[in-house]
């Protein structure tokens, strides 16, 4: 029998299956500690990136390694076009912020360097939320994801020459989706992520990162049965993420301010869901909602001065009211793109 599927009793995952949850608690704890030993802004970044990278595809290549630097590059320049030209207009920048997202998702539904549009819309909600604020200083921002980019595909690089892959993943089942099928998922997709992005800038949401990745990694199925399954289990992984963010809290009380134990923290708790996120072996679910949690509150909170306790509980309460937002517009969208001919898609 092949060694990828011989499952271990003990932990519940095959052996690549062990091998890809060390690749990616190292790597994020990599990230995680060149950032705060180099004082980088944005440690989210250099902690969620390996957590993608490693844990969206059970297969590393050079072509995905261009991709995610790509998709980054990408992201630069349509940050920097939204900003140059668009930004003081309100009407223009949620036109050309739609139509952004939609070549990003028209790209994901054709099933066409799915790993390069997934990973930029991510980044590029990410860029937009926090760019958007004046007192951003928009050079370092895009200096840290460029060079958080580049750090997690060389750590990927890294991580699977120290534990390689004993089998050679099956491939991915080919797309099969109809042209009226994209249009439809293409329209859905768009507009809700930039329903979310209208809604975070009017609420001036500056610290509602978590929820605002939520909103979007949700709609990575594509589908709104897709979606609101993925929301179900997004909810649920997130306040896996917080509970386990604030017992670290807890038992490491003033000890918090030593690096080393706070890296050990930080892997002891990728361990645990990255775990999860292997064994459901079903995309964006429970495991990786709190595998993302856990990284976007140890990058972008922990630290010596912070209340992650508070955190967390905004950080689940969030989440859940901007899900349930999000589901209650998808149904809405869904039903009326489906009055349509060129846009119905009754299989979803």
């Amino acid at each position: 029998m092949s060694t990828n599927i011989h499952t271990d009793n003990t932990t519940g995952l095959t052996q690549a299956e062990q091998r890809r949850l060390l690749r990616i608690a190292l790597g994020s704890c990599t990230g995680f500690l060149l950032c705060k030993l180099m004082n980088w802004p944005y440690g989210v970044f250099f902690t969620v990136f390996p957590m993608l990278l490693l844990g969206m595809l059970p297969v590393f290549n050079r072509l995905i390694a261009w991709q995610f630097v790509l998709g980054t590059v990408v992201n630069i320049v349509e940050l920097y076009v939204l900003h140059r030209f668009f930004l003081p207009y309100a009407l223009p920048m949620t036109l050309a912020t739609f139509a952004i997202f939609a070549v990003h998702f028209y790209f994901m539904a054709k099933g066409k360097h799915y790993l390069l549009w997934a990973s930029g819309l991510v980044t590029l909600s990410t860029l937009l939320h926090f760019g958007s604020y004046p007192d951003t200083n928009i050079s370092d921002m895009v200096a840290a994801t460029l060079l958080a980019s580049v750090l997690s595909v060389v750590g990927a690089c890294v991580f699977y020459w120290l534990i390689p892959d004993v089998d050679k993943p099956l491939p991915p089942p080919p797309n099969t989706a109809t042209q009226i099928q994209i249009r439809h998922r293409t329209l859905l997709g768009a507009t809700l992520v930039t329903i979310s992005f209208m809604v975070f800038q009017i609420l001036d949401l500056r610290d509602s990162l978590s929820a605002q990745v939520a909103t979007v990694l949700v709609l990575f199925p594509l589908t709104f049965q897709g979606s609101l399954t993925s929301a179900f289990k997004r909810a649920k992984g997130v306040s896996i993420g917080c509970v386990l963010a604030i017992l670290v809290q807890v038992l490491m009380y003033n000890l918090i301010a030593h690096l080393a134990l706070v890296v050990l923290a930080l892997f002891i708790t990728i361990l645990l869901t990255a775990r999860l996120h292997l064994i459901e072996r079903a995309g964006s679910g429970t495991g990786f909602g709190a595998l993302t949690t856990i990284g976007i509150l140890f990058g972008q909170y922990m630290n010596p001065t912070a209340d992650i306790f508070y955190s967390s509980l905004y950080r689940f309460s969030s989440v859940v009211i901007a899900l349930s937002v999000l589901i209650l517009c998808a149904h809405g969208l869904h039903r009326l793109l489906n009055c349509f001919e060129a846009t119905r898609d009754i299989t979803t």
